[in-house]
């Protein structure tokens, strides 16, 4: 349980700020930080557990059927990052709250960053691949947030969307790749797929697979070519850079590698691929990050340099090349956050980042000059500091590198070559902003920030250096459990400040040397690059976005037109492809089963369904005419229904039947009396042909498929009825009990629908048309005596009828729903005898807690199995005996039924009666007709509906 805490406590912290926030920012970032920090405390309480050699393990079935488990895991690679998310987040958090305005939204801002928290350390605890897939894409989400935090600045606006659009594209590769990967390796239970690395590298699905996989981590982790959008997450606020440039999200896909290597870094293939990908994200990041004038900027740069140094050294693979990646991913977070929160400082000081605008600062900042001059050392991997190790040993591993065969010399100078490069923009980082004289004054005049604002800085800077200086001390033993976890077998290595003269020396002896002078020529670099036309990868992304947008509208203009009629062309030209090509694969129509005896009542129904259908849609000008037609093809359908013995259905069709005809009467009123011709004859001959065809090819396919023996599962519903679900209707039982989740999540839709329909249909105002467009007014007599008389006398005769299904429907044709039905039936039927208002006075009720109520009963009916230890939904019945009465049964399902019936009479009532009292506004009446002013509003009109 101790591992559901650690993924639990983050994500349960998301709502603490949004609680506590009206309490004042001190009290609601000591809160927002609690169960963080519970939580890294926990993880560091497991360290005995994992020095013994083995992951801790946590696993609750979830959908099992789907593969997906709610499993976590605890090893040295999950402790590493567990301790970079959380406590860097918690320095990240304790920095932001000097960082941030006074005005500015605090309690989204932490929820935010906590929501960022924990999708990060629930993709790194995942032990199963579906579940990482669902925290990845969280991270894109919450990252989105982040970084399109400030809402009213374009640029954050767009780097938000660019982020989400390539981290989420590069999250669908991702699902597909592990789909592949969970179907290779038989599951997608990553302890599973870890050890079958063999058995994945020979599948022949294996490169598809990998090329996929690393899409999701490239994206993720800023790879060329998708780099781009990296640098323009800047514009977010300098705390969320902080974290997600250093201990987030650009490591989820450095995280991925690391530990998908043992199922999938064995081939030369992975090494060609992540090896080259990485050494051109190196030299690319770090080229860029030499010329760019804005801090954050250099930082972002320098960020994506960092992460393809990481990614050469997991394409290398070797163990020494993945201790290597595992320690420079413990550096550079360090150096890193260190160095994007000094640029906060001096941003929150100075008033601006521009280099242009900066320097000299070392006298009015003496301390962050200090710091900032130290982490820039560790990025540029100085002596005595924590980077200079970890890239000592990208050095000696691109040396002993087989990548490139007989130009493998290359490797080591294209390492050395982002070494140069790596000091130069690291020497111009300090150098420009604290000891350069600027060229003119920052808009405010510098000062040191607060000490606890300057406090996350110092304790980084401190690891920097005592990492560097003491390594085996500080660093040794969280990375003997780290590599254990991706190789599966401890590493013999030693961290030492001290190695003896040798070539990785000389090449950071190189890239110092380099590094200084090509700062010290950085104006003639700049001079000549300036010669060429760059290009602003924001503007090229937007480009590429808008011309997406213009084609698909092209797309769908020229697939729809704006005609219903074309698209319903085109998808039922589909159905037809598919029928024909279904039907060409069988060889003979007709199945070993027999025909059917044909009698005259067959004859007849079969000839009423047609003539309606005809009917119909040759009448379609005519609204009412057509209405009356459609409403012969109901009714013999509900006729077939209980020709063919299938009662319940002939009653459920016949009461749909009665309300469909209702809603469209409704509605129909308020379109025109008549449509005009809109079709050519061409258009008619099309129409009718496909139609002719499309009718033909699914009719083919219907006899072919009931003319031949199915296993079906009704004999088993048909013979469990009774003795497990104590009822001799076996539809209702399949509803109400063996299927009864379907029946609650309808119901539940239907509810949503209804509400929605409601809120729509609140106040609307629509015109209500005086006569058709011949002129011919609609009827005068408003109330007719005869249909008032009938639904007065009709209401409790239904409403008996209702009750007597409703109670009858677990053992004989009925239900709730069919009861639902015929009480929303009568009640709509008093209200378009009487109208809105004087039905409204006498049933004084909103219907929305009806259809509420009918929800939570038939929820609660299901939650009420786990008091006695049941599954969710689980019915009982019994039959009792009582004096007078005789014997009986009682099921628990009758319950349910009474949700069902209140979900379908609170939301039919919702659509039908608020349909009828839309609010109009009526045409002026001429003299001759004030006499019969009333006759302007039909039965669905304001006054009755």
């Amino acid at each position: 349980m101790t591992l559901l805490w650690i993924a639990l406590l983050p994500l349960l912290g998301v709502l603490v700020p949004l609680i506590t926030y009206r309490h004042g920012r001190t009290a609601c970032t000591l809160a927002t930080a609690l169960l963080p920090g519970i939580a890294l405390a926990l993880t560091l309480l497991q360290i005995p557990a994992l020095a013994e050699g083995q992951p801790l393990r946590f696993t609750v079935a979830w959908l099992p059927e789907l593969g997906l488990d709610l499993a976590l895991r605890l090893d040295g690679l999950t402790l590493l990052f567990n301790l970079l998310i959380l406590g860097i987040g918690l320095l990240i958090l304790l920095y932001a709250h000097f960082y941030l305005h006074e005005d500015e939204p605090v309690g989204r801002f932490y929820a935010f960053m906590v929501l960022f928290m924990a999708s990060m350390v629930g993709i790194v605890m995942a032990n199963n691949l579906i579940l990482l897939w669902l925290y990845w894409e969280l991270t894109s989400l919450a990252s989105f947030l982040l970084i399109g935090f400030w809402t009213t600045q374009s640029a954050a606006r767009k780097g938000a969307r660019m982020a989400l659009t390539v981290t989420g594209a590069g999250g669908l590769a991702l699902l597909a790749g592990v789909l592949l990967l969970g179907r290779i390796a038989g599951s997608f239970d990553m302890d599973v797929v870890l050890s079958s690395g063999t058995a994945i590298a020979a599948d022949p699905r294996y490169p598809a697979m990998l090329v996929l996989v690393l899409l999701g981590a490239f994206t993720k982790s800023a790879q060329f070519p998708f780099q781009f959008w990296l640098p323009h997450a800047m514009a977010a606020p300098t705390p969320v850079s902080a974290y997600l440039h250093s201990a987030t999200m650009v490591k989820a896909g450095i995280f991925l590698m690391a530990r998908l290597h043992p199922a999938l870094g064995e081939s030369e293939l992975w090494t060609v691929i992540v090896a080259l990908t990485g050494t051109v994200t190196l030299l690319y990041g770090a080229w860029f990050a030499l010329f760019k004038t804005d801090l954050k900027g250099i930082l972002a740069f320098s960020t994506v340099s960092h992460l393809g140094l990481i990614t050469l050294l997991l394409g290398i693979g070797s163990p020494m090349a993945i201790l290597a990646a595992l320690f420079h991913v413990l550096n550079h977070a360090t150096f890193k956050a260190a160095l994007f929160m000094s640029a906060g400082i001096i941003d929150h000081a100075a008033g601006t980042r521009e280099l242009k605008a900066l320097g000299g600062l070392k006298s009015t900042m003496p301390v962050m000059a200090v710091l900032t001059s130290l982490a820039a050392a560790a990025m540029a991997g100085v002596p005595l500091f924590n980077g200079f190790l970890s890239k000592e040993m990208l050095f000696t591993e691109t040396l002993n590198t087989p990548i490139l065969a007989g130009l493998s010399w290359l490797m080591p100078v294209l390492a050395t070559l982002g070494g140069v490069l790596s000091v130069a923009y690291s020497l111009r980082l300090a150098h420009a902003v604290f000891f350069k004289p600027g060229r003119k004054q920052p808009p405010k005049t510098p000062h040191e920030p607060p000490r606890l604002m300057r406090a996350p800085v110092e304790l980084l800077v401190a690891l920097c250096v005592l990492v560097g200086v003491f390594p085996a001390f500080f660093a040794g033993g969280l990375l003997d459990l780290a590599t254990l976890a991706v190789l599966g077998e401890p590493l013999d290595f030693q961290l030492a400040v001290w190695h003896g003269f040798n070539v990785p020396l000389a090449m950071s002896a190189i890239a110092l040397a380099g590094g200084a002078l090509m700062y010290w020529r950085h104006p003639d670099m700049r001079r000549f690059l300036q010669q060429f036309n760059g290009l602003d990868a924001r503007r090229v992304f937007e480009r590429g976005i808008m011309s997406c947008k213009y084609a698909s509208e092209r797309t769908v203009t020229w697939l729809e037109g704006n005609s219903l009629q074309r698209y319903m062309a085109f998808l039922l030209m589909a159905a037809l492809v598919s029928g024909v090509v279904g039907l060409a694969q069988i060889n003979e129509l007709t199945g070993e089963l027999g025909n059917q005896p044909i009698d005259g009542a067959v004859l007849f129904g079969a000839a009423m369904l047609i003539f309606g259908g005809i009917a119909t849609a040759a009448t379609h000008r005519f609204r009412l005419i057509s209405l009356l037609m459609l409403s012969i093809v109901g009714l013999f359908v509900a006729l077939t229904f209980a020709r063919f013995s299938a009662p319940d259905l002939a009653l459920t069709q016949l009461s749909v039947e009665v309300v469909t005809m209702i809603l469209l009467m409704l509605a129909l009123f308020f379109l025109p009396q008549r449509t005009p011709r809109d079709s050519s004859p061409m258009r008619n001959v099309r129409d009718i042909l496909l139609a002719s065809a499309l009718g033909l090819v699914i009719a083919s396919l219907n006899y072919a498929v009931m003319t031949r023996g199915v296993d079906s599962i009704s004999d088993f519903f048909v013979h469990n009825s009774v003795p497990g679900g104590g009822g001799h209707n076996a539809v209702n039982v399949i509803l109400v009990d063996f299927r009864g989740f379907d029946t609650l999540g309808e119901i539940t839709v239907l509810a949503l629908a209804g509400l929605a329909i409601f809120k729509l249909l609140n106040r609307l105002r629509v015109s209500m048309p005086h006569s058709d467009v011949e002129g011919r007014l609609w009827s005068p007599d408003r109330y007719p005596a005869i249909l008032t008389s009938i639904s007065m006398a009709l209401l409790p005769l239904a409403l008996l009828v209702s009750a007597f299904i409703f109670l009858r429907g677990h053992n004989q044709p009925g239900g709730g729903f069919i009861a639902g039905l015929i009480t929303a039936v009568a009640l709509i039927l008093l209200y378009v005898a009487r109208g809105v208002e004087w039905a409204q006075q006498r049933l004084d009720f909103p219907f929305q807690p009806v259809a509420v109520a009918g929800v939570a009963t038939a929820t609660l009916t299901g939650l009420g199995s786990w008091l006695f230890g049941q599954p969710f939904l689980t019915s009982a019945f019994g039959h009792f005996s009582l004096p007078l009465i005789g014997k009986f049964e009682l099921a628990t399902v009758l319950l349910f039924d009474l949700g069902v019936y209140l979900a379908v009479v609170g939301a039919t009532l919702m659509i039908l009666a608020n349909l009828g009292k839309v609010t109009t506004t009526h045409r002026p009446v001429t003299e001759s007709q004030e006499h019969h002013t009333d006759s302007t509003a039909p039965a669905s009109g304001k006054e009755n509906g």
